[in-house]
């Protein structure tokens, strides 16, 4: 077993990458969507306890992923739990810490530890969504920009 883990550095401030992860305006833009996706709900209660539940309809069929949040330290470190129930029934933990670089910050993904085979294709997975969450910062839907 290998530990799950991505990391990526982003252009945008700490507080604009942490905050991406908890604005339900923004998150069905990049959170959990898949280019062939439509998002139907974002629901989310971003404090300590709080649940969150983001639905998407791929090819027919919707596909919830739901979880709820464990630390929520704005703007380094955001832990939730994960499930998608109509993969599996199994529940994750996963752990972003957020450091501030010189031109931005780095984010750091932990997503518990999966067989090599299972820990690539997760972490593919996951880089695919932090993928578009770069491209999300550059698009910016849902707010004005400061």
């Amino acid at each position: 077993m290998a530990r799950v883990r991505v990391t990526r550095d982003f252009d945008s401030p700490a507080e604009r990458v942490f905050d991406a992860w908890l604005d339900r305006d923004r998150a069905g833009y990049w959170l959990f969507a898949t280019p062939e996706g439509e998002m139907v709900r974002v629901e989310i209660d971003a404090r300590v306890g709080g649940r969150f539940e983001i639905v998407e309809r791929r090819g027919g069929d919707e596909v919830l992923h739901t979880g709820s949040y464990e630390e929520v330290e704005r703007p380094r470190r955001l832990v939730f739990t994960l499930q998608v129930p109509k993969f599996s029934p199994e529940v994750s933990r996963v752990a972003i810490d957020i450091e501030p670089t010189d031109s931005g910050c780095r984010l750091q993904l932990e997503a518990g530890e999966a067989q090599e085979e299972e820990r690539r294709k997760y972490e593919k997975g996951w880089s695919m969504i932090l993928d578009g969450l770069a491209a999300e910062l550059g698009a910016g839907h849902g707010k004005e920009e400061p």
